[in-house]
């Protein structure tokens, strides 16, 4: 099994991306300290990373409910946090596969604020729906079901929200949205030191 790579940022989001075996392939800084808690991560070395092993039992459903096999929250020490699953198709020369990015936060799961996001790159009321759907990980044909309109409209509002965010794909109004309201994410791997500020 891979071991997991650690992601550095400033953000109390917990950031974790998935293979589609449902084991960790990278994560935050602040994941690792949620997930490991109340041990510090990496306090423990081993061929099999205890880490990989709490993100299966914190974060994966043992009875996945309304198709997602993450849970929608889960507890850590005495905190609860909100967990938001986005569905990501990973297209490159060694592989192909569907892979899952979870998002976990203290309290509210509303601090991706969407109106917030919605005026700053001018998206009218039918963009939003679309929009907060999408966040939802809910796919063209899901949300044209949803909104009661064909798909090829559902694609219509995706291209006009990716022209006013700049972006080219699904996996780029994501990133831009959750980007809006929070500071970037950077990988690195885990002999690599931490960017400097």
């Amino acid at each position: 099994m891979r071991k997991p790579e650690h992601v550095t940022t400033g953000a109390e989001v917990g950031f974790v991306l998935l293979d589609s075996t449902l084991h960790p392939v990278l994560l935050n800084r602040s994941a690792a300290e949620i997930l490991s808690y109340p041990l510090r991560p990496g306090a423990q070395k081993g061929q099999h990373s205890p880490l990989a092993e709490r993100v299966r039992i914190m974060l994966v459903a043992s009875q996945p409910a309304g198709g997602s096999p993450i849970v929608s929250e889960f507890r850590s020490g005495k905190r609860l946090y909100h967990c938001r699953t986005f569905r990501l198709d990973v297209q490159t020369k060694e592989y192909s596969q569907l892979s899952l990015a979870v998002l976990f936060e203290r309290g509210s799961s509303a601090s991706l604020s969407l109106p917030q996001v919605a005026q700053k790159y001018h998206l009218t009321t039918r963009e939003r729906q679309v929009l907060e759907f999408l966040l939802q990980g809910l796919t063209s044909k899901e949300i044209a079901d949803r909104m009661s309109i064909s798909t090829n409209t559902v694609k219509a509002f995706l291209r006009l929200i990716m022209i006013k965010m700049g972006v080219s794909t699904r996996s780029g109004i994501l990133g831009k949205a959750i980007t809006s309201n929070s500071d970037i994410v950077y990988p690195i791997h885990q002999s690599e030191n931490p960017p400097q500020d």
